[in-house]
């Protein structure tokens, strides 16, 4: 509980964002330390500055901390602090992944395989039908289904997945003691049996356009592959596939009828070969080279003996798995691992025959 109460408490801090808590932890070795360091030490670390080490003394935090931790006991919810074994293995080596995350539900986030289904609110009668079709196709695969709980392609995906008796997440853009949209709340409550429901919001928050944007970064983050279903040129579905992109996720979009604007989204993403055509499941499985007769080869692949590795050599691992190829800044950013102690990690990595060093200080998995 008293680990839980920094971890929480950090995030409280004014202008101190993610990525900034990830480096001081890194640095100080735990939330714990963070607040019982002075600030003379912390200006050491890089980017914090006088005033982020100021604000890091302000003990109030603490308080507010608490009272978030009172309430989830009250709601069920479980806070879900980034180092923590339950946290989605695949949002926490992205740069930009939250470092909490409120989280009511049943389900393993850590599931071998894991697809998001997007698309328009505006969804047509062929556009939920191909959703049904999708997640019907995915069933017996073993499949966690994530998408946004918003009206169209979003729902149609979650109701999907519960008529199949599939797990399924939906991300929210609002603290977890509300629902939005409220009609959904039917659904929300059916997919607390098998999936849940999560947010990096506190309680209390209300939605807000920027906090849907900042939703569909987690839809991507938590997804091997995401599918677009239907949707315009523009909306939050092709948001969710530009940061899928951006996270090296593999992307299927369903083609439309050319005539029809929530298509024009799906068919750009497939000329522009920023998404793969969608035709069919095998689509997805030859993509992801899915071992659909022992499929629990790919969780042990994944697994590669990190049980033998150090967790600084675990989270290298990973970075370089869902990289491909990656310079050692690059590694040292994302990593939070100062480059002179990464130099070793990568050493290490290397004799043991994982790492392969490239030119120009670039490396991969072997």
């Amino acid at each position: 509980m008293q680990t839980k109460l920094y971890e929480v408490a950090l995030t409280f801090i004014q202008d101190i964002g993610d990525v900034r808590i990830r480096q001081l932890i890194s640095y100080c070795g735990s939330a714990e330390e963070v607040f019982k360091s002075k600030p003379n030490k912390l200006t050491k670390i890089h980017g914090i500055g006088d005033i982020l080490a100021k604000n890091l003394q302000n003990k109030e935090v603490l308080e507010k901390a608490e009272k978030i931790i009172q309430q989830a006991e009250k709601e069920n919810v479980e806070l879900l602090f980034y180092t923590d074994k339950q946290f989605p293995n695949r949002l926490k080596n992205l740069y930009d992944s939250p470092v909490l995350l409120f989280y009511k539900g049943n389900t393993d986030l850590n599931l071998v395989r894991s697809i998001g289904i997007v698309g328009t609110r505006q969804a047509s009668e062929y556009g939920k039908r191909i959703t049904e079709e999708i997640v019907e196709a995915l069933h017996t695969l073993g499949v966690l289904v994530v998408s946004g709980l918003a009206y169209g392609i979003d729902i149609a995906a979650h109701k999907a997945a519960i008529k199949n008796n599939m797990p399924t997440v939906g991300v929210m853009a609002n603290g977890l003691d509300l629902m939005y949209p409220a009609t959904h709340q039917k659904y929300a409550n059916l997919m607390l049996q098998n999936g849940g429901l999560i947010s990096e919001n506190v309680f209390g928050t209300q939605p807000q356009r920027n906090l849907f944007l900042n939703r569909n970064r987690i839809i991507a983050g938590m997804s091997d592959a995401v599918i677009i279903v239907e949707s315009a040129l523009r909306g939050g579905a092709m948001g969710t596939i530009e940061y899928a992109n951006n996270y090296h996720r593999d992307v299927f979009a369903v083609p439309g009828n050319l005539k029809n604007p929530y298509s024009e989204g799906c068919n750009a993403l497939i000329q522009k070969n920023k998404a793969s055509i969608y035709t069919s499941v095998e689509n997805i499985v030859e993509a992801l080279n899915w071992d659909l007769e022992n499929p629990q080869m790919q969780s042990k692949e994944k697994e590669l003996a990190l049980n033998n590795f150090t967790e600084e050599e675990s989270k290298v691992a990973s970075l370089l798995r869902q990289n491909t190829e990656m310079h050692i800044d690059d590694l040292a950013w994302q990593s939070q691992i100062p480059v002179n102690r990464l130099a070793s990690v990568l050493l290490s990595l290397e004799f043991q025959g994982f790492v392969k060093a490239m030119a120009g200080k670039k490396f991969r998995l072997t």
